[in-house]
């Protein structure tokens, strides 16, 4: 059972691994490419360091992957905001539907 609850995480990790692929290459803009790639990858880090601590079952192996993790849940975002706070400042304009409605 652990085998089968560790792959079945390990491959929905993978999974949204590819669907941050995908954003990358069908989104408009710089910035709807980053927000599309740092959420996937934060998401894909989660299901993947928890599909291995599942898999593991040893405890020190378990707390290295956590400290990983913490490390992994604090410097993605902080790393994509100033990726985008710097490229505003550098006059990358966000892309803006011409119809109000789309906004």
């Amino acid at each position: 059972m652990q085998e089968i609850i560790g792959a079945i995480l390990l491959i929905t990790g993978s999974l949204f691994g590819v669907i941050g692929v995908l954003g990358l290459l069908r989104f408009p803009d710089f910035f709807t490419r980053m927000h599309g790639a740092s959420i996937t990858d934060t998401l894909c880090a989660i299901l993947i360091i928890a599909g291995l601590m599942v898999l593991s079952g040893k405890f020190l192996v378990i707390a290295k992957l956590l400290m990983v993790l913490f490390f992994l849940l604090f410097t993605t975002p902080t790393a994509a905001y100033g990726l985008a706070r710097t490229a505003l400042k550098a006059g990358f304009k966000p892309a803006v539907a011409d119809n109000p409605r789309e906004r």
